[in-house]
């Protein structure tokens, strides 16, 4: 058990038109939790430590959430900064995102690329990731969830599987006052995009249950401001009843996406010129008209999500 309330600090790095969140965690062994893309340690989280009286050099916990680029790509910056001392800890299933750039051009290339239509698509991501992944690295310590990480002075962080959004997804949660890091696996009506992203279904419902019935955040730090349906944010550090709501909310919506997802793939997939297809059904049975070919394009990588699972069962 936590022997006292241990402080969680938001550290927001600017990415062009959106601010990229990372939190620190002020144990006696100081943690961060995800790393923005490579220009965030130096941008948003040395000025942000500094504004409470606190350095970039004492961290000794890299925890990283899943994979993405947007989560991961300051990993390699953050872990020089603190003469790469700091332990980096990631789960095994995304563990090659962090070891290699290639491995988001393929993940792309398996999944929503195969329905953007885009010739340039492969370049555009490759490119991509050498401007915003600050470098490829081995983690110091691979989890599968189950495990306890020790901050020192009794601070005990535990960690929980809750796959979905990918498939390494896990939260991280302080022992004892149920603060709770999720990253992106409380997705609710999606972030900028305006809808939920997820490559695995089943997992992504599951692990939201799990949240809500087991873990039962007190305190909930996303990864974005994640939007509720009439598109105001939450922000990303929510209590109880904010927590509750916005699991609730992330479970309804993807019901409904489920069901849109089986009626259009029952019906047959049909390949029409809509930028939704070959679901577009699906997209106006939703009436989700967001622009589908904007990174990370969560309505196609969703839907995909939705076309392997129906395979799968089939």
């Amino acid at each position: 058990m936590t022997p006292h309330a241990v402080n969680v600090h938001p550290l927001v790095s600017p990415w062009g038109r959106f601010g990229l969140y990372s939190f620190f965690i002020d144990a006696p062994e100081p943690a961060v939790v995800d790393t923005g893309i490579a220009s965030s340690p130096a941008d948003g989280m040395i000025p942000a430590l500094e504004a409470i009286g606190r350095r970039i050099e004492d961290v000794r916990w890299i925890l990283l959430t899943h994979g993405h680029i947007d989560h991961i790509g300051g990993a390699h910056a953050l872990w020089e900064l603190t003469g790469r001392r700091a332990q980096v800890v990631i789960h095994e299933a995304d563990a090659p995102m962090l070891r290699s750039r290639r491995a988001h051009v393929d993940e792309y290339l398996a999944g929503r690329g195969q329905y953007l239509g885009d010739p340039d698509g492969e370049a555009r991501v490759t490119a991509a990731t050498h401007a915003v992944i600050s470098g490829e690295m081995e983690p110091t310590l691979l989890v599968r969830g189950g495990e306890t990480l020790s901050l020192g002075g009794g601070v005990e962080v535990s960690v929980h599987p809750v796959p979905g959004h990918t498939p390494g997804s896990v939260a991280y949660v302080i022992d004892g006052q149920r603060s709770v890091f999720t990253g992106d696996a409380v997705q609710v009506h999606g972030a900028a995009n305006g809808f939920p992203g997820y490559t695995d279904p089943a997992a992504y419902r599951a692990g939201l249950e799990y949240l809500r019935d087991e873990v039962r955040p007190r305190h909930l730090y996303l990864g974005h401001p994640y939007r509720r349906a009439d598109g105001t944010p939450y922000g990303v550090e929510l209590d109880a009843a904010q927590a509750r709501e916005a699991i609730d909310q992330s479970l309804a919506i993807e019901a409904r996406a489920g069901a849109a997802a089986c009626d259009c793939l029952r019906s047959g997939l049909q390949e029409t010129d809509s930028p939704y297809s070959p679901f577009a059904p699906a997209a106006g049975a939703l009436g989700y008209t967001g622009d589908p070919t904007l990174e990370p394009s969560p309505f196609l990588t969703t839907m995909h999500g939705y076309r392997t699972q129906h395979d799968q069962t089939s």
